[in-house]
């Protein structure tokens, strides 16, 4: 029985890793293509010319002359003169010095033999980036083992289809709620029966997990329409309408980013009280339902008292700055609170949070009947004996 459930582990393992590997190769080009070709090099700055640049307070405008040395790429070892334009805009500008990299786009002639012109993109991160990655991944799996290895599978799934499959489908106009309830249901089959096996416990955690990101899909939309935000009021939303797609959903979109991002967190709870039944289940096998339900109740109200604090932290952890700016104006509370980028994201976390509050009773309810249902082995056994 072991030697099958670890065979039948590693095949799905193996299987699901193929298909991780192929939704790499999905075309994910939407723009215009290039009337001549283009390259992306890495370039060292050589010299800085700052004589074009305007200070006005705390932020820079105008030009800043750049003198590049070419790493990478067909070019590789040739000077290069770029400028970097500002903006004046803090969040978007990028400031070079002497001996940074930057990530610089080169326009070549059809013959791909020279240079015709380039625009300097920003500071050079990819090498830094690659770095924490790996090193996230051999923590994961030093730590974790097959496990680990597993979750390897299961992260980078999760990335290549929201990138490859939802927000191509989204730019081509599919409706985004049921696109994005696909999507969630394909990444909660894969990461919860990657690390939780093929198995009841499994199947708990799946059921569980998709019932409470359908009640926050529910949810969102009833509560995103008497809320009356605009999916716009997300930043670079706007941008998208006047990059050619005036046609998309942007509320719809919106409102699907919201089961998206409770999702995670979703799962954790069901596989929580999944796990957690199976072992009361193994430990006292003669069990009614009825006290495997409380059972299951009792650790879903631990795990939820928690999550949900932690759900309120991940949203509202990246809008330190807006806060300490109302404080700073002096804002009424009663103004904030109407703000409709304050009110999108109070949305946001108490939709969320409702999903957690009930995956809890419904993995314990779906758990008491899938973990204590008799296995066919059984039956065929009870059938023999009659």
């Amino acid at each position: 029985m072991l030697t099958t459930f670890k065979n039948r582990d590693r095949n799905l393992t193996i299987v699901l890793a193929l298909i991780t590997a192929a939704l790499f190769f999905i075309p994910d080009y939407f723009g215009k293509p290039p009337s001549l070709p283009v390259e992306r090099v890495r370039a060292e700055v050589l010299a800085v010319d700052n004589f074009g640049v305007e200070q006005f307070g705390i932020v820079k405008t105008g030009d800043q002359a750049l003198t590049l040395k070419v790493l990478s790429g067909s070019f590789r070892g040739e000077i290069i003169e770029g400028t970097n334009l500002l903006m004046g805009k803090l969040e978007m500008d990028k400031f070079f010095a002497p001996g940074d990299k930057a990530l610089v786009t080169i326009n070549l002639n059809r013959e791909k033999t020279r240079i015709l012109s380039n625009q300097v993109v920003d500071h050079f991160r990819i090498r830094i980036e690659l770095f924490l990655f790996l090193l996230f991944l051999a923590l994961l799996i030093a730590y974790a083992g097959w496990t680990g290895i597993k979750a390897v599978i299961s992260f980078i799934f999760t990335a290549a289809i929201i990138w490859k499959v939802m927000i191509p489908g989204f730019l081509t106009g599919l409706p985004p709620v049921p696109l994005a309830l696909g999507v969630v249901v394909a990444m909660t089959f894969v990461i919860i029966f990657l690390i939780g096996g093929i198995s009841r416990m499994g199947v708990t955690a799946f059921l569980g997990a998709i019932s409470g990101v359908g009640v926050t899909a529910l949810l969102s939309l009833i509560f995103g329409s008497a809320f009356k935000v605009h999916g716009a009021v997300k930043p670079f939303a706007e941008t998208l309408l006047y990059s050619g797609y005036p046609e998309l959903d942007l509320t719809a979109i919106f409102l699907s980013g919201i089961f998206l991002a409770s999702s995670g967190a979703v799962m954790d709870i069901a596989m929580d009280i999944s796990a957690s039944m199976r072992e009361v289940l193994i430990k006292h096998p003669r069990m009614h339902r009825k006290e495997l339900i409380l059972s299951g109740l009792r650790v879903g109200r631990a795990v939820v008292g928690t999550m949900t604090t932690t759900l309120l932290l991940a949203y509202s952890g990246g809008y330190t700055f807006i806060l300490m700016v109302f404080m700073a104006q002096g804002t009424p509370l009663t103004n904030v609170f109407n703000l409709v980028y304050v009110s999108s994201e109070i949305l946001h976390t108490l939709v969320g949070s409702f999903g957690l509050i009930l995956v809890a009773p419904l993995t314990a309810l779906i758990g008491s009947f899938v973990l204590t249902s008799p296995s066919p082995a059984s039956l065929l056994a009870s059938a023999q004996a009659d």
